[in-house]
């Protein structure tokens, strides 16, 4: 059974008056791809620099492998960090930066350049030990900072936005490589980005944070499909949110009242509730006769997106819905203006606080 390598217990980290973290929790399990995902500003890189040990924390506890190590100093913390700049050494080849943190660590030479070759071939760089950082692409230079905190085997790698300085096409090219990298390796990567794409597509699992809180944890899966609260639901993807009334809520499912008077059963959290939010995403809603609908609707704008067509539409009361159509040569859009009917997928609706 994979156990925890990091446990982070109600951490509190304050600046003066300024509290960036409030009683943060989460446990990190050993070969595990977690990923801290948020906007700018929700404590994400704060949390990351408390356990690098280059915050002190204000309160609680961050114990690895149920060692409390907020004693130690950053270079006695078995953790490795690369930072979204990757801070190589202009003057330094490709192999000297990789054996840079191992001779620190008091490695002899040539134990130091066995260890960094093998690093940089992990990283698929061999060709390139002799160049300096200058000679190298953005993507290049990012895999010889990964090599260098690979090189000295720590027990977790904290990765602060190292994708966020390239372009697209590389980025998604880099994504699965790290991802590839984690598994091979076996070290847990804590994985520090606000792009929701890149946590979905590489993370074992995904702590969503909002002003200095962990909204939620779970799989990719879990967050996109059962958002917690509406904050999750809006910040992942895309969805439409709607308020609704609530009839009833029973054993985990709601009844609730649609625009327009139609009543549907949805998922919920919630317990007890007389209004509240619906969150449906727009892939998960078919255009259909008005008479077969859930919601009645006028076509409004579109925007191509290559794979698909993004479709707005106008309920009667004024709320504005997005439906994601499959580009496909059968898909028959409706002129703007057209009245349309819309079809939940069943299930696709969860009911979320107000």
């Amino acid at each position: 059974m994979i156990g925890t390598v990091i446990s982070i217990d109600r951490v509190e980290k304050r600046f003066g008056t300024f509290t960036a973290l409030h009683g943060v929790s989460v446990d990190i399990a050993d070969n595990e791809f977690f990923t801290l995902l948020g906007p700018s500003g929700c404590g994400k890189t704060t949390l990351l620099r408390c356990i690098a040990g280059f915050e002190p924390v204000s309160g609680g506890q961050i114990r690895l492998n149920g060692e409390d190590i907020a004693p130690l100093p950053p270079y006695r913390r078995p953790v490795n960090t690369v930072f979204q700049h990757y801070a190589l050494f202009p003057h330094m080849t490709v192999l000297e930066n990789a054996m840079f943190g191992l001779q620190r660590l008091g490695w002899g030479v040539v134990d130091a350049e066995g260890r960094a070759r093998q690093a940089l071939e992990l990283v698929h760089l061999s060709a390139f030990l002799k160049r300096r950082p200058g000679q190298l692409s953005g993507g290049q230079q990012q895999r010889v900072a990964l090599a260098r905190a690979l090189a000295p085997e720590p027990r977790v790698l904290l990765l602060d936005e190292p994708l966020s300085a390239l372009d697209l096409k590389l980025r998604q090219a880099v994504r699965m490589e790290l991802k590839q990298i984690q598994r091979e390796t076996g070290i847990a990567f804590v994985f520090v980005t606000h792009d929701q794409e890149e946590a979905l597509t590489m993370s074992d699992r995904i702590a969503v944070m909002s002003d200095g809180r962990v909204q939620q944890v779970g799989t990719p899966r879990e967050i996109y499909e059962s958002p917690a609260n509406r904050f999750v639901a809006d910040f992942i993807g895309e969805t439409n949110l709607i308020e609704v009334p609530v009839l009833n809520i029973s054993n985990g499912l709601a009844e609730v009242s649609l625009p327009g008077g139609r009543a549907i059963q949805c998922p919920t959290r919630l317990v007890d509730a007389t209004q509240g939010v619906l969150s449906v995403r727009p892939e998960r809603i078919d255009l259909c006769a008005p008479s077969e609908a859930d919601l009645i609707a006028t076509a409004g704008a579109q925007v191509y997106l290559g794979t698909d067509i993004q479709l707005k539409a106008h309920l009667a009361g004024g709320e504005q819905m997005t439906v994601r159509l499959q580009n496909a040569a059968a898909t028959v859009l409706p002129q703007s203006g057209a009245r349309l009917g819309l079809r939940l997928e069943a299930g696709a609706a969860r009911l979320l606080a107000a």
